[in-house]
C-alpha cells in the first residue's frame, strides 16, 4: 500500500557507490577472504567477496587484491567504492559498513571481464595486512544447489494452474516469506548471515527483492542495481529459497512511465536467470492513480520481453489502487475478472496493511480467489504508512485467510528500518543476529512465528 518514505537522506547517500569521508582507517590484525564466482559467461563473470576481520575491531577499511591475469577487470561493484589500477583492485568501505568488529564481515560483489582463464585473485590484504583465510576455488561456482528438503528442491519450477500457484508435481502450494526494504537504503541487512537466518531459522520459502525504480533506485544506476538483484537471486537460490524480483514502482503511480526501463531491466534479468527455477517476476509493485486498462497495457508489453528469454517463470501483475484489486480506488476485482491480461502463467498482486485494510478487503480477496490467481507480494501488520501500532487481530485474520486459500505472501519488511512494520529493531543489521527474540520487533516476532511453521509441500 501507499507508504510514507520517511527515510534518512544520510542513509540513502551512504548506500550509494560513492566515496564517503569518515574517520581514518586503522590497521587490521588478521583477516580471511572468501571469493566465489557466482556465474560466468563468455568474457564476463560475477563474483562475491566476503571479508572477515579476525583481529581487533576496525573503523574504516580497504580490501585489496591482485589479478593473476592482466585481462581481468572489475566493471561494476556494490557495497563498496571500487577502483582498479593495473592488476590491483581496491574496495573501500561505504559509511554504513565501515566498522568491522572482531569476527565481523562485509559482503561485497562485482561484475567483471576477462580474456584468459579467469583464475582467482591473489594477495588479499585488509588495511595492508595479509588475509590468510579461504579464497574459494578457481572455477565458476553455481550456488544454486540447495540441500534436499528446501522449498526450492521440493517444489522445483513453479507454474500457475487454475487459480493456484503449483509446484513441479502440479499441486497447489503456498510460499511464505519476507520482502527486503529498498535495497538502495538497507543493503546492509542482506548478507550471508541474514539470509542464512531467513532460510534456516525463519524457515522462509521466499525472498522478495524490492528494487525501487525511483527514490535513489534503479534509474540512478541501472547496471549496478541489476547486478545487486542478480546477486540476491543467487543468495536465495543457494539457500533453497525462491526469489521474487520486484520492480518497485510507487511514484509516479502509472507503470507506463517506466516502461522502457522495465523492458531493459527484465530483458537483462530474465536472460541471466532463465535457467534458474527459483525466480518469480513482479513487474509493477503498486500502480496508483491509473486505470486498470493502462496497467493491463503495460503488462502486455513487458511480459513478452520476459517470455522471450524465460518462457517458464511465473509473472505477477500489479493491480489498481496500490495493488488492492481496485478496492482502495472504490472498485473491486470485477475489472480484472472481466478484462484479464492476455498472457499465460501469470498471477495478480494484492497488498494489504492489516491495521488499515480489514473486512471489505478480506471479502474482496475471498471472492477474487475463486476466479483469479492471487499472490500477496507485500503486506504489513500495521497501517498503510508502514507505521503505527501492530494490529494482531487483523493480521491473524488475514494470515488465516491466506493459509486457507493457499495464497502466497511476503511481509514488509526484513529490515531494521525505524518503522513499526520492520521485522528488526533499529541497529540490528549492524550485527549478526537476525533470529533471537532480542532483535525482533513485535511485528517481526509475529510474522516469524507464522512463517517458521512446517510447510508440508505436496509431492504426489
Amino acid at each position: 500500500m501507499k507508504r510514507t518514505l520517511a527515510l534518512l537522506a544520510t542513509c540513502a547517500t551512504a548506500l550509494g557507490l560513492t566515496t564517503l569521508a569518515g574517520p581514518q582507517a586503522v590497521a587490521a590484525t588478521g583477516c580471511k577472504v572468501d571469493y566465489t564466482i557466482t556465474s560466468q559467461w563468455q568474457g564476463g563473470f560475477q563474483a562475491g567477496v566476503k571479508v572477515t576481520n579476525l583481529g581487533d575491531p576496525v573503523s574504516g577499511w580497504t580490501l585489496k587484491w591482485t589479478w593473476p591475469d592482466s585481462g581481468q577487470k572489475v566493471t561494476q561493484g556494490w557495497n563498496g567504492t571500487w577502483s582498479q589500477s593495473g592488476s590491483t583492485v581496491s574496495a573501500t568501505n561505504l559509511d554504513w559498513n565501515r566498522s568491522l568488529a572482531t569476527g565481523g564481515s562485509a559482503d561485497l560483489g562485482f561484475t567483471g571481464t576477462f580474456t584468459g582463464s579467469n583464475p582467482k585473485p591473489t594477495g588479499f590484504t585488509l588495511n595492508g595486512v595479509a588475509c590468510t583465510g579461504s579464497t574459494g576455488g578457481d572455477t565458476p561456482t553455481d550456488p544454486g544447489n540447495p540441500g534436499t528438503g528446501t522449498p526450492l528442491s521440493v517444489n522445483g519450477q513453479l507454474k500457475v494452474c487454475g487459480v493456484n500457484l503449483c509446484n513441479q508435481y502440479n499441486r497447489p502450494i503456498q510460499l511464505r516469506g519476507m520482502s527486503t526494504h529498498g535495497i538502495q537504503w538497507f543493503s546492509k541487512c542482506y548478507n550471508s548471515a541474514s539470509l542464512d537466518a531467513l532460510a534456516n531459522n525463519w524457515k522462509a520459502d521466499l525472498l522478495r527483492i524490492a528494487m525501487y525504480v525511483q527514490e535513489q533506485g534503479y534509474e540512478t544506476d541501472p547496471a549496478g542495481f541489476t547486478s545487486r538483484v542478480n546477486s540476491y537471486v543467487d543468495m536465495a537460490e543457494a539457500r533453497g529459497m525462491y526469489a521474487l524480483i520486484d520492480f518497485h514502482t510507487l511514484t509516479p503511480g502509472d507503470p507506463n512511465y517506466n516502461i522502457d526501463r522495465a523492458k531493459t531491466f527484465f530483458a537483462s534479468v530474465a536472460a541471466r536467470n532463465a535457467a534458474k527455477k527459483n525466480v518469480i517476476y513482479e513487474i509493477a509493485n503498486e500502480p496508483n492513480g491509473v486505470s486498470w486498462t493502462a496497467i493491463k497495457s503495460y503488462a502486455e508489453q513487458v511480459i513478452p520481453v520476459i517470455r522471450a528469454a524465460d518462457p517458464d517463470a511465473v509473472v505477477i501483475v500489479g493491480t489498481r489502487g496500490w495493488s488492492s484489486l481496485g478496492v482502495s480506488d472504490g472498485s473491486n476485482e470485477t475489472e480484472v475478472v472481466n478484462n484479464p491480461v492476455n498472457a499465460s502463467n501469470i498471477m495478480y498482486a494484492f497488498h494489504f496493511y492489516a491495521a488499515s485494510h480489514k473486512d471489505n478487503y478480506r471479502a474482496t480477496v475471498s471472492r477474487a480467489a475463486a476466479k483469479l490467481p492471487l499472490f500477496v507480494t507485500e503486506f504489513g501488520t500495521v497501517s498503510a504508512t508502514g507505521g503505527g501500532t501492530l494490529d494482531r487481530t487483523s493480521t491473524t485474520a488475514w494470515l488465516d485467510l491466506l493459509d486457507q486459500l493457499k495464497i502466497s505472501y511476503a511481509n514488509w519488511t526484513y529490515s531494521d528500518a525505524n518503522e513499526s512494520s520492520a521485522a528488526f529493531k533499529p541497529g540490528t543489521c549492524d550485527g549478526s543476529d537476525y533470529s533471537s527474540s532480542g532483535v525482533l520487533t513485535e511485528s517481526g516476532a509475529l510474522v516469524k512465528s507464522r512463517i517458521s511453521t512446517t510447510d508440508n509441500f505436496p509431492t504426489s
